[in-house]
């Protein structure tokens, strides 16, 4: 695996496959031998292994943090935008 070549965070990102869903991906990614470390997301989660990269780069960099920041403020205000519409389906049952 890449982990054991550098000492450059690796994330990894388990496919889905057809026997075991991904399961056997995952668990060959996280059991890393001690001294190897690797990020993993899970089975297919290429989004989030994106957005665990951009976490790190912007530790040293303001404006990429200020970015995640807006967009985790713009996924909770779209979450409850649905909450609220959902609540007003309901009241309507």
């Amino acid at each position: 695996m890449l982990a054991a070549s550098t000492t450059l965070p690796v994330i990894g990102i388990p496919c889905s496959a057809k026997v075991l869903d991904g399961m056997d991906a995952m668990l060959a990614t996280v059991m890393m031998p001690p001294g190897i470390p690797v990020a993993t997301v899970g089975v297919n989660a290429a989004k989030n292994a994106a957005l665990l990269a951009a976490e790190i780069l912007a530790v040293g960099n303001d404006d990429l943090m200020d970015k995640l920041v807006q967009m985790r403020a713009d996924m909770a205000a779209a979450v409850r935008q649905k909450d609220t519409d959902l609540q007003k389906k309901l009241e309507e049952i």
